[in-house]
């Protein structure tokens, strides 16, 4: 008689949830995930540095959830091998995938790395959950067959005017040589309803009031705040141009980086920061990159109202992340595409059962660290080819906080190593570049020769990765000529012409 009364009592408590009766029965030992990407965002939301009167309260809100990590980098400062290494739980320099690859060509038998890799998303199908997703995932939407349930995805990054409002896409660049990039800014459209990140939360909210009869994964992949800079003028207005800073800059900033740093920095298809003074569009460029995050913020809020509305409240982990961050103006241009901080920093969030609330950690962490975190979050086995720690001891119980760090990749063999206060960065041919942020926090001076920072250079030169693969011959980056040639001479090919790839997906 006991058990019977057991049996009817467990569904009655959790049916009386927010006063609504329904069919679903929290598992406390498997939460729901929710997992959220956001293209190109880098740190200027409120609750990690606030730039420029940032305004993204639902970004606040997600903070105080949970836990923010405030110096989170990234494993390439590019969309396609960043997003592969999150998925695959390995750095670029084992997969050699350095640049573009196909969602259906990154697990390939050709690929020793990769062949038999278990993406995350997967991970969890196999553990049992129901798995959907839509938009930006990985660096289309997902590889075929991923998801349960995919909502696809918009391709580009629409919709786009009839004319572009101040940029051509090719700058001073040559059309055969570099690219058309979908750089532009400027109010549009007029209804938020064309926006297909709007589409997307539609999609999430209308699949946050199903029900399900196991855990579920949801992948939510926004296109903004990648360019072009376009959002309805609702999101221009709530910042006003006379209220814009931009970030700091220094001229000649560049008189003392390698030549393969230099050569990775050359991007004559974006707006360098020389043409932003001198036409004075940098404050400009500035508010519609705010306008977009404030728009993206608004798109959070209806996903956390749904979310916290629906029977899945309590038991679902929330993950937010970016690719990379995004440089506007710093080190000469506006792009991602470096080894430097602003480029390699970006937002990484955690909320849900058994977290901490409104915590920050400031201390260096890696993207390729979600993966593990969150099959400890859930209660399910570590995944032996994981290559990241899970941060979950260091969100309890500050464990690790004085011994991280993060390495990031551009192409072969380029690296950066990032410990609390320094950044280290070794190119391909040997040559250096060493930044105290202590005294230097805009990476202006490289002291990679200075005698006072030998031991520390020292230091930091044994984190380089020991492996550096070759290219993945699906991987490709042809937006700059220095990947083409890097490519061709380590993997022993001829150098093709460039086949331009147009603007970015």
């Amino acid at each position: 008689m006991k058990y019977i009364l057991f049996i009817i009592l467990v569904p009655f408590i959790f049916s009386c949830k927010n006063g609504k009766t329904v069919d679903y029965i929290e598992d406390a030992t498997k939460p729901n995930i929710l997992f959220i990407a956001v293209d190109d965002l880098n740190n200027w939301i409120t609750p990690i540095d606030g730039f420029s009167n940032a305004k993204t309260p639902n970004f606040d809100r997600l903070a105080a959830m949970g836990v923010t990590f405030t110096n989170a980098h990234v494993q390439a400062p590019l969309c396609g091998p960043s997003r592969a290494s999150i998925m695959s739980g390995l750095r670029p320099s084992t997969t050699g995938i350095y640049g573009m690859t196909p969602d259906n060509k990154i697990r390939r038998e050709d690929n020793p790395a990769t062949k038999d890799i278990t993406f995350l998303p997967e991970y969890f199908k196999e553990n049992g959950y129901h798995t959907m997703g839509i938009g930006k995932l990985f660096h289309i939407h997902v590889p075929e067959g991923m998801f349960d349930e995919s909502g696809g995805r918009v391709i580009g990054f629409g919709p786009y005017p009839e004319k572009r409002f101040v940029w051509d896409g090719f700058g001073k660049g040559v059309k055969e040589k570099h690219g058309r990039t979908s750089t532009d800014w400027g109010p549009f459209p007029e209804d938020v309803s064309l926006m297909p990140d709007h589409q997307s939360v539609n999609w999430v909210v209308e699949r946050l009031n199903r029900d399900y009869d196991k855990p579920f994964f949801m992948g939510l992949g926004f296109l903004r705040v990648h360019v072009p800079l376009y959002v309805p003028q609702k999101w221009f207005d709530m910042h006003p141009l006379d209220s814009i800073q931009t970030p700091p800059y220094l001229a000649d900033d560049l008189n003392d980086i390698p030549s393969v740093g230099k050569q990775i920095n050359d991007l004559p298809m974006m707006p360098s920061t020389e043409w932003a003074i001198e036409n004075g569009e940098w404050k400009k460029i500035v508010q519609a990159y705010l306008a977009c995050m404030s728009f993206v913020d608004y798109e959070l809020g209806r996903v956390l109202d749904a979310l916290e509305n629906s029977k899945y409240a309590n038991n679902t982990i929330i993950v937010l992340w970016s690719d990379h961050g995004y440089r506007l103006g710093e080190k000469g241009t506006f792009a991602k595409h470096a080894l430097w901080e602003t480029a390699t920093k970006a937002p990484l969030m955690f909320a849900g059962p058994n977290l901490p609330k409104g915590k920050k950690i400031d201390t260096p962490v890696e993207m390729l660290s979600i993966y593990p975190t969150l099959l400890e979050l859930s209660g399910l086995p570590a995944y032996i080819r994981n290559e990241g720690n899970s941060l979950v001891g260091m969100m309890q119980n500050n464990e690790g906080v004085k011994n991280a760090l993060a390495i990031t990749t551009f192409g072969m063999n380029n690296h950066a190593v990032k410990v609390d206060g320094y950044r280290y960065i070794q190119y391909e041919d040997g040559t250096e570049e060493f930044y105290d942020h202590t005294s230097d926090p805009n990476e202006w001076y490289n002291e990679a020769h200075n005698p006072k920072y030998k031991e520390k250079i020292k230091e930091l030169k044994e984190y380089l990765p020991k492996v550096n693969s070759k290219w993945d011959s699906e991987s490709n980056y042809t937006f700059q000529p220095y990947f083409v040639e890097q490519k061709a001479r380590v993997n022993g090919e001829a150098v093709k012409a460039v086949k331009i790839i147009g603007a970015e997906r």
